[in-house]
């Protein structure tokens, strides 16, 4: 089976990363996560909620819904910080770099060989690393990348709508092998995040920022 894939590319400030990344996974994970299934009997089950908090971003004039559960945000702000510490070198210099969020199950194997894991959805983000001249370019930089977030949500949101692929879900023995159930409050599917670097940022701001500025300052 092969795997939808989609990549957004956002240029941020260093101090932006965290949130920006944080923004875009979180929304996804909104979509793909349910509440925790109650076994009546075996076939028979009653779906528990899904809370929501609106977080507003402080380095971004963006605010976005998340799933009201503490251990599910810890462990994005776990995976999302390795991100960003790994884009800064020891002389403080940041790269640019990639962080993917995989929705995968499992398929089991009989003994010695070990399950497999079948991935059919992968989300990208692209991180450009930019740096502004001055305050004035960092807070017309802030309104304009609050807008493309709002982009991206709407995309995704449009995406999640779609009728395309997802696991059945399967009887209570083998719920395991597509959701996650070792949260408490949430059951989102069974997800991976992994990480890379790709090269040096740019220093200064870009022919494609600085356009971004002038149409902003137009407005």
């Amino acid at each position: 089976m092969n795997a939808r894939s989609q990549t957004f590319e956002v240029s941020v400030e260093g101090r932006q990363i965290e949130e920006v990344v944080l923004s875009l996974l979180h929304t996804l994970l909104f979509h793909r996560t349910t509440g925790k299934f109650h076994y009546k009997q075996e076939g028979t089950y009653a779906i528990g909620t899904v809370g929501m908090v609106d977080v507003d971003c402080d380095f971004i004039d963006f605010t976005y819904v998340r799933c009201h559960s503490a251990e599910l945000d810890r462990v994005l702000r776990k995976e999302v910080t390795a991100f960003r510490d790994s884009l800064r070198s020891s002389d403080g210099r940041l790269s640019n770099g990639q962080i993917s969020l995989e929705f995968y199950q499992k398929k089991k194997n009989r003994w010695p060989f070990p399950d497999e894991s079948i991935p059919w959805e992968v989300w990208t983000i692209q991180i450009n690393n930019v740096t502004l001249s001055n305050e004035h370019e960092r807070q017309l930089y802030r309104e304009k990348l609050g807008e493309i977030l709002g982009e991206k949500v709407i995309c995704i949101t449009e995406a999640m709508g779609r009728h395309d692929y997802l696991p059945k879900v399967p009887n209570q023995p083998l719920l395991d092998t597509v959701f996650d159930v070792s949260f408490p409050d949430v059951q989102p599917y069974l997800f991976k995040i992994s990480h890379q670097t790709s090269g040096p940022a740019n220093t200064s701001v870009g022919t494609t920022m600085r356009k971004l500025l002038r149409d902003t300052l137009a407005l």
